[in-house]
């Protein structure tokens, strides 16, 4: 292993990869060394691409194939933005060869294959980590302060929202509509961030009971099998705390999220990728009844929270911030397991919410 760096390998030359390439020229404490694909050429295509607009001073290595990307000594840890549905094959076979491993989301199938993927991690000695980015920025855990600090007073209600409208090429041609390769649709997609920012504002708890419904089915043409394409779910913790999600591949983008306490309560506009240009922030709201006589009026109080970040690709971005956290786990050689067990958790959740599905949105139990 480097000294100074983490020597980085790309599984994939999917679209979300050349954003976390930049990210880990930015990082300082990372480089990429070789990238695998379907073939030698496409992998070339997609560094020549990358290098274009962010150089490494030494070209990375087109690997014809992910094993033999794996058994290169030039590799520390790898990033895995391979299709859900063959994730779990390339994960194990990674931490086999002794590469840590950051993985996109969803992490899995189910839960019991990424308890499989993050058990074989903790067994050949390595990270294993998800790739949700505002994990590692300073707002979430501004956020979880606040509420860990009483605040909002005693927090009775988080919601989050997160969506965007694909057209109809998308709905109906889409990799995220695929029963395959992501058979979690919506949910998966956008819905895993719900999930992971209420359990921030819980500390991360389990919830005791979850519901979920498939609000709408996308269907790939040529398909009888279905994802959801819009999905709500309802997860209900053991103090009469209670959270909702809603997810959609056909609402506008909304990145809302509220935590509701007996004291006041929080936003955020934008949790899971900050505007562009904008400062990360988050707003504390108290609303006051005035009565004079025969006037009643709401008074808002408001605070708001900087955070000093941007989402402009500089090097204090939550992307880059997640990638130097990475990298310092890496180059330490101290495994941070609460990393791999937050992933698994959410994927608990979402199994949850799918059998829920599955039984017509009854409430059923975490396991």
């Amino acid at each position: 292993m480097s000294d100074a760096q983490c020597r980085w390998g790309i599984l994939s030359s999917a679209q979300i990869a050349r954003k976390n390439w930049k990210a880990i020229r930015l990082s300082g404490n990372g480089i990429v060394r070789g990238v695998s694909s379907r073939s030698a050429e496409r992998a070339k295509q997609f560094i020549d691409e990358c290098q274009a607009e962010v150089p490494f001073p030494e070209l990375p290595e087109a690997f014809a194939s992910h094993q033999a990307l794996l058994a290169s000594d030039q590799i520390d840890a790898v990033y895995v933005p391979l299709p859900t549905g063959s994730r779990k094959e390339w994960v194990i076979a990674a931490a086999e060869a002794g590469k840590h491993v950051l993985i996109e989301k969803p992490i899995a199938i189910n839960a019991d294959d990424a308890a499989e993927m993050r058990d074989a991690c903790r067994t050949n000695g390595v990270q294993f980590m998800d790739g949700v980015m505002f994990d590692h920025g300073k707002r979430i855990r501004d956020v979880a302060d606040q509420v860990a600090a009483s605040k909002l007073g005693k927090v009775r209600r988080i919601q989050t929202h997160f969506s965007f409208t694909g057209d109809s090429e998308f709905q109906s041609a889409n990799i995220r509509t695929d029963t395959v390769l992501e058979p979690h649709g919506c949910l998966g997609d956008l819905g895993w961030y719900c999930i992971r920012f209420i359990l921030w504002a819980s500390g991360f708890r389990d919830p005791v009971q979850v519901s979920g419904r498939t609000l709408k089915r996308l269907s790939r043409e040529g398909s009888d099998q279905w994802v959801p394409g819009e999905f709500a779910g309802e997860l209900v913790f053991d103090d009469s705390l209670t959270a909702g999600f809603f997810c959609s591949f056909m609402t506008a983008n909304q990145q809302l999220a509220t935590i509701s306490g007996d004291a006041g309560y929080l936003t955020v506009d934008d949790y899971v990728l900050p505007l562009y240009d904008s400062q990360t922030q988050f707003h504390i709201h108290r609303h006051e009844l005035e009565i004079d006589n025969c006037r009643w009026n709401f008074r808002r109080r408001s605070e708001t929270h900087s955070c000093d970040e941007y989402h402009s690709g500089e090097s204090n971005a939550q992307e880059v911030q997640m990638m130097q956290t990475f990298a310092r786990q890496v180059t330490s050689g101290v495994i941070d397991q609460s990393l791999a067990d937050r992933a698994v958790q959410t994927q608990r959740i979402l199994d949850a919410c799918r059998r829920s599905d599955a039984l017509g949105g009854t409430f059923v139990s975490l396991d």
